[in-house]
């Protein structure tokens, strides 16, 4: 969409609507989740096991991106809920896989139903292109590897 006889955004412009954009997105997500009682990181880490299967703890903390101590708490946490369990690697006894109970799949496949459907009211101003051309945007964004080196602002706050 071209904003007739306006001038372009910013960088600084880029940021707020990107921001504003993403807390109401969140907002929407967070409402959603906590309905069902569920943190933030056990929904992640639950609807990683529901698209990926049974998981080693390190694996799952890399894809919901939560460090070594975050995952373990997580994982203890939701298991003893009855929602995951540990279980020996069938190859390899020194590998211990979190998978789903049948507990946590219903849990979770409802969970992640709701968020779908809100997460699709939330976007559903945006044409199907629009969604596509949004989408790859942002994953250009992500991927750029630009170095910014901030300068200090010396004493007296002046530039």
């Amino acid at each position: 969409m071209v904003r007739a006889g306006l001038p372009k955004p910013d960088a600084d412009e880029v940021f707020l609507v990107l921001w504003n954009a993403y807390r109401t997105v969140l907002a929407k997500a967070d409402q959603s989740r906590r309905s069902l009682g569920l943190g933030q990181s056990d929904f992640r880490v639950l609807a990683a096991l529901l698209h990926e299967g049974p998981l080693p703890v390190n694996v799952i903390g890399e894809k919901v991106k939560l460090t070594t101590g975050s995952i373990t708490t997580a994982v203890d946490r939701i298991e003893a809920k009855w929602l995951v369990a540990r279980k020996n690697h069938p190859d390899d006894r020194r590998i211990r896989l979190v998978e789903l109970t049948a507990k946590g799949r219903r849990l979770i496949e409802r969970a992640y139903s709701r968020h779908s459907m809100e997460m699709e009211k939330a976007v559903s101003v945006l044409s199907r292109e629009e969604r596509d051309i949004l989408v790859e945007l942002l994953r250009r964004l992500a991927k750029a590897k630009q170095q910014v080196t901030l300068q200090p602002i010396p004493a007296g706050g002046r530039a």
